[in-house]
């Protein structure tokens, strides 16, 4: 019998995230619809599903179709890094570089509280946050004087147009012992993983974030993240027992931010084989074989033929995503926190390490505040070599976002033209703004066909931003 097109939302409203899940699995052996299947369920019956199914026979598939919505308030922006650290969950937090942080809300982590460190720990922090707020109306001068008001703009435009660049340069002195708030948005599947990596972290208060999320998880999903326990193997690679050697990063050489360290060679030519493989007839090995004995206009035509007329909101093929690069970079905590969101990436960041250096805004020294500037970064570095000599982690949270971290970068090239569209447009930070250009500018120099398409043309290259926005990098 003709059953018409029913399309609708099981609404989280009216049902449990956990029934919502069962209702979904029960379709792949049930005819009835979802509604029906919903109808006959109860919170014990989806509990005893989850338990036999997903629990005792690994279907943990089953779980992404409970969706939870979590809110974190004043958690250290150290500790955000960690929540955060899930490919596939969602997040929102609080912005650097449209808020302003309150002086008195940090972190401070009980092992230091109890410690000789304790008055050095709050000295420095007040330091940081006295830098910080005795920055922001010198360098909102220096921005108004960049940035002048247009005739018939109120005060309060006004102000809401400059409020971000001024703000995210002082954003340069915040630690990450700075309280913000995130969202997050992730399935059961997903939590459950969460949970488990928070709990065997070595920060004593993203263990106890972990404990919390539990808790209030297991008010909509009792069963499905009941067993998110710590794991001894992710304990011990979080606390790796070897010595770093301690030598400064020579990544930047002078000056420079990223460094190409590998690529694929056939890159174009892979690409245009992937493309003849998907409209069928032949198998790759003899796809990219026909395509190696093309003549150069030919490869360039199906390249060219499968990436033109993409429009403003268009993403090109997936085909893309079987090239893959992979950069060294260093850049300052700031930039990092924007890196990380894009989680299609594989991010390798070392351990915190003030010998990598900071970066200085321009702004700062036109605003006469460098010295100042200066003197808290190096407060902050003394401090966390001081207290990294007998907590480690812990000393992370005197760590200021001007300080640079490394980080091993691995996309595919889709990824890459996402990223460098994106982070390179004049809205950007410039801080992000310069390792995208200088990402776009060494893709460029070896994939220039690909380049050809990525939209990054008009940008200025990343020498110029540098000198614009920095007085020094290192």
């Amino acid at each position: 019998m003709f059953k018409p097109r029913d399309i609708y939302l099981l609404s989280p409203s009216q049902l449990r995230p956990e029934v919502i899940a069962v209702a979904f699995a029960k379709t792949s052996r049930s005819p009835a619809s979802f509604r029906e299947i919903a109808q006959g369920l109860t919170d014990e019956a989806s509990s005893q599903f989850h338990e036999r199914w997903v629990v005792g026979y690994g279907h943990a598939s089953v779980a992404e179709h409970a969706v939870l919505h979590i809110a974190f308030e004043n958690v250290s922006r150290l500790a955000i890094e960690a929540v955060e650290s899930n490919r596939l969950a969602s997040y929102t937090e609080k912005s650097t570089r449209y808020q302003v942080f309150e002086r008195d809300g940090y972190y401070t982590p009980e092992a230091i509280a109890r410690s000789r460190h304790a008055e050095r720990y709050h000295r420095t922090l007040r330091a940081l946050f006295d830098a910080y707020f005795e920055s922001l109306e010198p360098v909102r001068v220096v921005i108004m004087s960049q940035f002048r008001r247009k005739p018939n703009e109120d005060a309060k435009k006004y102000d809401a147009r400059i409020r971000s660049k001024y703000i995210d340069n002082c954003r340069f002195l915040l630690p990450t012992a700075a309280l913000a708030n995130v969202g997050m948005t992730a399935n059961a599947r997903v939590l459950e993983s969460a949970i488990k990596k928070m709990l065997s972290y070595p920060l004593q208060e993203v263990r106890e974030i972990g404990e919390e999320v539990k808790r209030v998880a297991q008010a909509e999903v009792p069963t499905l993240v009941k067993y998110a326990d710590s794991s001894p193997y992710l304990e011990k690679i979080a606390n790796p027992h070897c010595e770093s050697p301690n030598e400064k990063s020579t990544t930047a050489r002078l000056g420079e931010p990223l460094v190409l360290v590998d690529y694929d060679g056939e890159a174009e030519e892979r690409f245009a084989a992937t493309c003849l493989y998907r409209q069928g007839g032949m198998d790759y090995v003899t796809a990219l074989r026909r395509v190696q004995a093309m003549n150069g206009a030919d490869l360039e035509n199906i390249v060219h033929g499968a990436l033109a007329g993409m429009g403003d909101f268009d993403v090109p093929l997936r085909e893309l995503e079987h090239i893959t690069l992979t950069f060294d970079c260093l850049l300052d905590w700031g930039a990092w926190y924007e890196l990380k969101r894009h989680r299609l990436m594989t991010l390798t960041p070392q351990l915190l390490n003030v010998r990598s250096g900071f970066a200085v805004p321009s702004v700062f020294e036109e605003a006469r505040l460098g010295a100042r500037f200066r003197q808290a970064m190096s407060t902050a570095a003394e401090t966390f070599e001081v207290i990294g000599a007998d907590f480690p982690h812990e000393a992370g949270y005197v760590f200021p976002n001007a300080f640079n971290r490394s980080v091993l970068i691995t996309l595919n090239l889709r990824e890459a033209f996402h990223f460098c569209k994106l982070r390179s447009a004049p809205n950007a930070h410039f801080s992000i703004r310069r390792i995208a250009v200088r990402m776009y500018e060494l893709i460029q120099d070896i994939y220039p066909t690909f380049a050809a398409y990525m939209r990054c043309t008009d940008e200025p290259s990343s020498g110029q931003l540098t000198r614009e926005f920095f007085a020094d990098v290192e």
